[in-house]
């Protein structure tokens, strides 16, 4: 749910369930969620925002110590429910990393505006990587199976989760999918986010790395709109970029821009339908996953070692 609007309160629902409720155990260590929700009221006039001979000047409810807006609420107040509720999300975050690491899997969270490419770009990353490593893959949309549908048809698991009213997956909500799905040690997870670049950049779900994709038949300014976002992703993928020939669509300014809002931010220029620039970034991906395999081997092998330590201990 989100921070300062409560959207989605009791809403959510898995694939599977009648409905979804946040008040039971996760076997990997989640316990009771938390909802806080406010009143709205829209009927107050907004005429004192102009002036006889037109408006005054620009308006900016985001200014404030919440840097948002919620009528008939103080800032304090938003700031405190904020503070709770991300305090709590970042408990179940916290138990699914953990739960990740310790099986060596590499989980990514994609995020980007509606109809960037996102779901073909999970296709097609699926299909090029399906042989190598054993995929999962959470989908989250405020209605409909549609994305699960299309992931389901290469060939790995894929688990819907609706949000109703909601704008964000949360980390509660891919606990319940970590149950469901099951995914195999050493394996890929890969989340799409509901497509919103607001509200997903204040949830950690427990991934290794929040993916931001931006195509290029959107705005080059989009980075600094949605500053939060691009600053709180470590990769931004550049899609559809086999219509820049077409487009009046500057692409060194788009990563200029991302850059100034997050300088180390690593990005790769794509195209889902042509496949350019999709070597890099399944690389990376590979990447990726060693890394995670050889954390979970150090683990092991650390474990090892102290049981032998004990032993050794005890025969004295």
């Amino acid at each position: 749910m989100c921070t300062t609007c409560g959207c989605g309160a009791g809403e959510t629902r898995i694939e599977g369930d009648a409905a979804h409720s946040h008040d039971h155990e996760h076997s990997h260590g989640h316990g009771d969620g938390t909802v806080h929700s406010h009143p709205h009221d829209h009927g107050h006039d907004h005429s004192h925002h102009h002036h006889e001979h037109g408006v005054a000047g620009d308006l900016d409810f985001g200014a404030g110590p919440a840097r948002a807006h919620a009528p008939g609420m103080s800032q304090s107040r938003m700031v405190q429910i904020e503070q709770d509720i991300l305090a709590k999300n970042n408990t179940y975050a916290k138990a699914n990393r953990a739960w990740f690491d310790e099986r060596g899997i590499f989980a990514l969270n994609l995020v980007s505006s509606p109809g960037s490419g996102k779901t073909t770009l999970l296709v097609k990353t699926i299909e090029a990587l399906k042989g190598k490593v054993a995929i999962t893959v959470v989908e989250g949309d405020q209605q409909t199976s549609n994305d699960a549908e299309r992931i389901r048809a290469t060939g790995v698991p894929a688990l819907q989760i609706n949000t109703g009213k909601g704008c964000h997956l949360d980390a509660h909500m891919v606990g319940h999918a970590l149950e469901r799905l099951k995914p195999a040690d050493e394996s890929l997870f890969l989340i799409e986010n509901v497509g919103n670049l607001v509200c997903p950049a204040a949830f950690d779900l427990g991934e290794h790395h929040k993916v931001a994709i931006l195509s290029v038949t959107e705005g080059e300014d989009k980075p600094l709109k949605y500053p939060d976002m691009f600053r709180a992703a470590d990769v931004m993928l550049l899609n559809k970029c086999d219509l820049l020939p077409y487009l009046d669509f500057n692409a060194d300014l788009a990563e200029e821009n991302a850059r100034r809002v997050n300088p180390d931010l690593t990005i790769f220029r794509v195209s889902a339908t042509s496949g350019d620039g999709m070597a890099a970034w399944l690389s990376w991906i590979e990447a990726g996953l060693e890394t995670q395999g050889g954390k979970r081997a150090e683990t092991v092998d650390a474990l090892k070692n102290r049981i032998a330590e004990l032993e050794r201990q005890l025969r004295r």
